[in-house]
């Protein structure tokens, strides 16, 4: 029996605008679906074409309405298994609930693990995720997972700036690998913050900067930031150390409102920030630069459906994704 291959992307209600710009890269048009949200919290959806032995790819983050979001996740991927779907890949740009990777306290839930239990007994045949707080939870999963990286997307849209004399720094120990990439694509030293954090409140304390940053302009790189807290207690850290110009770099950015606000009174001059999560309408673009990664997945999405390797996309990205 002959194959369908004709590659049908579908979007959640979280990623619309992200789905479109991957839809608009591979120059095809969006899967038709809808989703109702009833008044008591109640989510329904429905594919409404025919999937029948396509290839599925559904576009959703686990972002900024976590909880919904997955939930809402797991129904769409019921859906195209009931319809009969060909495969089913999850298109995940942010995965909130990376976050819970491990059980480093007593009577706690690994909830990485708990979710990517979810997907795959709903019937998810692959993901497709960009920055993972942890790149071990690629092993929570039985099914394949492609586990892209920001790092060059931003650090080129970054060295359009021309910043001279920099220095790139990590918020903490656990971030040094990836700063040290940044550092490699960049060609510049590397600096780290010795943080430690002592409760869940999404603040922590800043102790030291290990590294040379006096006199230097420095880059700040972190997976994700929900409340700015890290990255602006590194900034005041670095202009005590007698640093110049402060910018960042940042996978995932869920600011909005007084976090927002927190973030534009910070040493902070700009920072530049992926559209894994859609960003709000009102963010001032002189001090946020959304870069746009719906390309890279897009590629990524190509590459799979036509059997190719997606492994040039982690270090080296093709002209047409910047």
């Amino acid at each position: 029996m002959e194959r369908h291959t004709e590659i049908k992307i579908f979007t959640g209600s979280e990623s619309v605008k992200f789905a479109q710009g991957i839809c608009e890269y591979l120059n095809i048009p969006m899967g038709k679906s809808q989703v109702i949200k009833f008044s008591e919290g109640n989510t329904f959806v429905k594919v409404e074409e025919t999937v029948r032995d396509k290839d599925c790819y559904i576009v959703q983050s686990i972002g900024s309405n976590p909880n919904d979001n997955l939930v809402e996740l797991l129904f769409w991927i019921d859906a195209f298994k009931r319809a009969s779907a060909n495969s089913i890949t999850v298109i995940m740009p942010y995965f909130s609930y990376a976050k819970g990777d491990k059980k480093d306290e007593p009577r706690v839930s690994i909830r990485a693990r708990v979710c990517a239990d979810a997907l795959e007994s709903v019937g998810a045949d692959r993901i497709v995720t960009m920055d993972l707080h942890a790149p071990q939870i690629q092993g929570f999963f039985k099914i394949p997972v492609d586990h892209l990286f920001a790092m060059p997307v931003l650090c080129s849209h970054f060295k359009q700036l021309g910043v001279q004399d920099l220095v790139v720094v990590s918020p903490d120990a656990g971030y040094a690998k990836t700063a040290r990439h940044y550092s490699n694509f960049l060609q510049v030293p590397v600096a780290i913050g010795d943080k430690n954090r002592k409760d869940h409140s999404e603040q922590a304390e800043i102790l030291e900067i290990i590294g040379d940053v006096k006199g230097k302009n420095a880059l700040i790189v972190d997976d994700f930031t929900l409340s700015a807290g890290s990255i602006i207690n590194v900034a005041k850290g670095l202009k005590e150390k007698g640093a110049k110009d402060i910018y960042a770099c940042v996978s995932h950015s869920l600011l909005k409102g007084e976090t927002l606000e927190k973030f534009y009174n910070s040493p902070i001059k700009k920072m530049l920030v992926t559209d894994s999560v859609t960003q709000p309408q009102n963010i001032d673009k002189d001090r946020i630069e959304v870069c746009s990664v719906a390309p890279l997945f897009a590629e990524a999405i190509k590459r799979i459906h036509h059997r190719e390797s997606v492994t040039e996309l982690f270090d080296k990205i093709p002209d047409s994704v910047i």
